[in-house]
């Protein structure tokens, strides 16, 4: 029995079958390879972000932080840690399942996991960027730039994927 195809078009305007002559550990195949590039984008901006914020709290100005600000660098040193973890599970799954014949299963779910890890992304994101807007600028202009920014955030990652998805395919 076939599983449902991913919904990839073969091309603008095209069904989902068109393009592609494939079976369903192919498309998992090239799906899995297509998941992990993207995934190593996501990893190395969010390993690099991590490590910078857990030299933070050495730092001599962290003493000088008020009571919010120690607050929003936890926050975001626990979401940092799971977008982190999040977007590394993948590669842990594959390799607990390698072998098993079950890559298109594992596909989906290293798919869903790497979804979450860029959520996470986008709020450990925020969060840094809200602390240290707050030490570097007069506090008033804070929300408003942070908002601006997650909305952007928002638009580039969810909203215009969705809008083109929506747009260019038969699937919903």
């Amino acid at each position: 029995m076939d599983a449902p195809n991913s919904g990839q078009a073969g091309g603008a305007g095209a069904s989902r079958d068109e393009g592609r002559r494939e079976t369903d550990f192919e498309r998992a195949d090239r799906r899995w390879t297509e998941l992990i590039q993207e995934v190593r984008v996501a990893q190395t901006g969010v390993q690099i972000l991590f490590g910078f914020l857990l030299t933070v709290a050495f730092t001599p100005r962290y003493t000088q932080l008020d009571h919010v600000e120690h607050t929003i660098y936890v926050v975001t040193v626990v979401l940092g840690s799971t977008a982190t973890g999040t977007l590394i599970a993948p590669v842990s799954f594959h390799r607990i399942v390698s072998g098993r014949r079950i890559k298109p299963q594992a596909v989906v779910w290293a798919s869903r996991m790497t979804f979450v890890g860029l959520v996470l992304l986008l709020g450990t994101l925020a969060s840094a960027l809200l602390l240290v807007l707050r030490v570097a600028t007069d506090d008033t202009l804070v929300p408003w730039l942070v908002g601006v920014v997650v909305g952007w955030y928002l638009l580039c990652w969810f909203v215009l994927p969705a809008w083109a998805r929506h747009r260019h395919t038969s699937e919903g």
